[in-house]
C-alpha cells in the first residue's frame, strides 16, 4: 500500500511544476472531484452547530452500529459495480433470505411458528440457518452471474427480472401453512442474542455482536479483493475485459463468482436484518440496493469499471449514514430521505464520469 505521505509530497511536487492557469484548473478539479464529501463535510459541521448531541459518544456508537448492518450489503454489490455492472435483485434477496432465517429460528413454543418440526435452537443451528441463507443468496446471485455472463446481457436487466422472481418467492413464502402474508416475528432468544446481543458499551449504548462479524467480512473480502488471483482478475475483467480475455483470465467464472459472492453477502444481511427489525414482513429489504449503491459510488467504486477498494466502500457506508443519522436529528420525514438517496447517487455518479472523462 502506498504511503499517503508521500503522495502529497508527489502532489505537492507536481503542483509547483504548474503553471498559473494550470494550477487554477488543479483546484477547480480538485473541488468538482470532492465536491460531495466537501459539501457533506459543511453539512456534518452545521447538524453539529444545531445539535450538538450529533457527535456524542452515543451518537457514534449508534453510527457503528448501523455501518455495521449496511456494510455487508455494499461489500456484496461493490463487485459487480467493479464490473461495469449493478445489482437491483440485492434488497429483495435480504428479504427473503431474512424471511428464512426467521423462519427457522423461531421460538419452539411460538403459537404461530410457521414449521412445527425443526430442532430445537441451539448454537449448531443458528451457524446452519445462516449458512443455509447464505447459500440461497449465492445461488440466485450465481443465476444472476450466469446469465450475464453465458448470454452477455446486461446486469440492468438480469437482476431487475431475478428481483421480480425473488420477490414473488417471497410473496409464496409468506402464505405457506396458513400465513397468510403476516409479517415473521417470535423469533427466538438465541437468534437475538447471536446477533443483536450486547457485545460491550459505547456512550451508554449498546454495541451488538454483529459489528464484530462486520469486521470479520471486512478483513474476509479485503483478502479476496487484494490477495488472490480472484480479485485481481475482477479488476481486470473490470478494467478491459477483453484484454483480460487475451491475458487468458477466466472471464465467464470471475463473472459468476463475483455475483456468486455479491449474493452470499446479500444472505448474510438478512441474517441480521431479520434481528434488527425484530420481525421480517414481506416489505423488508425494499429498496435496499439503493443505499448499498450509493454507498459504494460516495466511497470510490466506479460505475465505468476496474476501480473500487475496501477502504473506500466502508468509508462511503460512513459518510451516507452519517448523513442520514444528521437528517433525522434534524427531523427532516422519512418520504425526504428517497429524494435525497436519489440526488446523492445521481450527484455522486455525474461526478465519478467527469473523473473519468477528464482521465480519457
Amino acid at each position: 500500500m502506498a504511503n499517503p505521505l508521500k503522495k502529497i509530497q508527489q502532489v505537492q511536487a507536481d503542483y509547483k511544476q504548474l503553471d498559473a492557469k494550470d494550477k487554477r484548473q488543479f483546484w477547480v478539479d480538485g473541488i468538482l472531484n470532492n465536491a460531495l464529501y466537501i459539501l457533506m463535510a459543511i453539512f456534518v459541521i452545521y447538524t453539529a452547530s444545531v445539535k450538538p448531541n450529533f457527535l456524542t459518544l452515543g451518537s457514534l456508537a449508534n453510527l457503528i452500529t448501523q455501518v455495521a448492518a449496511y456494510l455487508p450489503m455494499a461489500l456484496g454489490i461493490a463487485g459487480c459495480i467493479v464490473l461495469t455492472g449493478t445489482d437491483l435483485s440485492a434488497g429483495r434477496v435480504m428479504g427473503l433470505t431474512a424471511a428464512v432465517a426467521g423462519v427457522l429460528l423461531q421460538k419452539t413454543d411460538f403459537v404461530n411458528k410457521m414449521f412445527q418440526n425443526l430442532p430445537e435452537i441451539s448454537i449448531g443451528w443458528i451457524l446452519a440457518a445462516m449458512l443455509i441463507v447464505v447459500i440461497i443468496g449465492a445461488m440466485i446471485g450465481l443465476v444472476n452471474g450466469f446469465f450475464v455472463a453465458k448470454f452477455s446481457l446486461h446486469p440492468f436487466i438480469v437482476t431487475l427480472s431475478t428481483q421480480l422472481i425473488t420477490y414473488g418467492i417471497i410473496l409464496w413464502f409468506f402464505g405457506l401453512n396458513g400465513n397468510n402474508g403476516q409479517p415473521i416475528s417470535g423469533l427466538s432468544r438465541e437468534y437475538k442474542d447471536f446477533v443483536g446481543g450486547e457485545m460491550f458499551r459505547l456512550g451508554g449504548v449498546a454495541i451488538p455482536w454483529y459489528v464484530l462479524y462486520a469486521i470479520i467480512l471486512v478483513i474476509v473480502m479485503w483478502f479476496i479483493w487484494n490477495k488472490t488471483a480472484f480479485g485481481k482478475n475482477m479488476f481486470a475483467v473490470g478494467s478491459n475485459m477483453e484484454a483480460a480475455r487475451v491475458s487468458g483470465v477466466n472471464v465467464f467464472w470471475t463473472t459468476v463468482l463475483v455475483h456468486t459472492l455479491a449474493g452470499a453477502m446479500y444472505g448474510y444481511a438478512g441474517f441480521v436484518e431479520g434481528v434488527r427489525s425484530g420481525s421480517v414482513a414481506a416489505s423488508t429489504g425494499l429498496n435496499a440496493e439503493c443505499d448499498a449503491i450509493a454507498a459504494c459510488v460516495i466511497g470510490g467504486v466506479s460505475f465505468v469499471g476496474g476501480t473500487g477498494s475496501i477502504s473506500g466502500i466502508i468509508l462511503g457506508v460512513f459518510v451516507l449514514r452519517i448523513i442520514f443519522v444528521a437528517l433525522t436529528m434534524l427531523g427532516v420525514d422519512s418520504s425526504s430521505l428517497y429524494i435525497i438517496k436519489g440526488a446523492i447517487i445521481l450527484c455522486a455518479c455525474a461526478l465519478d464520469m467527469r473523473k473519468y472523462l477528464v482521465k480519457k
